[in-house]
């Protein structure tokens, strides 16, 4: 079972990490942000991070934000496999002592490139689709960046030694809820070259195979 944590803090906007959990073999989603919680690690074989409208450095969200990046620690210590999306990619490096910074907001597809070998982007077009408006400018310790944009240089990571990996982009978001922002513009691509929802089956395999 993979545990799928919610960090949306506005509850009509919680529309993605559903679509997390629909693609992975076996989830368990739910709503972290109404009621923190401690999670037994020895029930799962690995945590999802979800995206969020809050940013990592909000203060009026800083409580639960700790309680994540201790959990992260454990699930480091204990070699408890944990994917980052989005606002989870930019906690688990800020957790870790890295940076995040605002930037502007997008939402539409991007180009990834310089993507390293990762069995997390195995596969993985490097047309994604974007959705936030904050980035990683410094990647947290013993992580490294495996794929940047023309505008992030840390735009995929994972770390050395533990079984950890973050995307900023957003492997759940397809055409079945692209409806629902309403700044959403593909520009110049398409879903039809974009198949990012791969990354939750590596994550699902990585899980499985720990």
């Amino acid at each position: 079972m993979i545990l799928v944590m919610d960090n949306e803090v506005r509850p009509g906007y919680r529309y993605l990490a559903p679509e997390i959990a629909r693609f992975l073999p076996t989830a368990e989603y739910r709503v972290y942000v109404d009621e923190p919680f401690d999670p037994d690690l020895d029930a799962y074989e690995g945590i999802v991070i979800s995206g969020s409208t809050a940013s990592v450095y909000d203060e009026e969200h800083a409580d639960w934000v700790e309680t994540q990046a201790d959990l992260l620690h454990r699930c480091i210590d204990e070699r408890v496999p944990v994917l980052g999306i989005c606002f989870g990619h930019q906690l688990i490096n800020r957790a870790l002592g890295g940076r995040v910074d605002g930037d502007r907001r997008r939402a539409t597809f991007v180009e990834m490139s310089d993507s390293r070998q990762d069995e997390i982007l195995e596969g993985v077009n490097p047309v994604v689709p974007v959705l936030h408006a904050d980035v990683v400018t410094e990647c947290g310790k013993n992580m490294i960046a495996t794929a940047r944009t023309d505008y992030n240089d840390y735009f995929c990571t994972r770390h050395e030694n533990a079984p950890v990996w973050t995307v900023q982009f957003h492997p759940e978001f397809t055409e079945r809820v692209a409806g629902q922002p309403s700044d959403w513009n593909g520009g110049n691509y398409s879903f039809d070259q974009c198949n990012a929802t791969r990354v939750l089956r590596n994550f699902g395999e990585a899980c499985s195979g720990v």
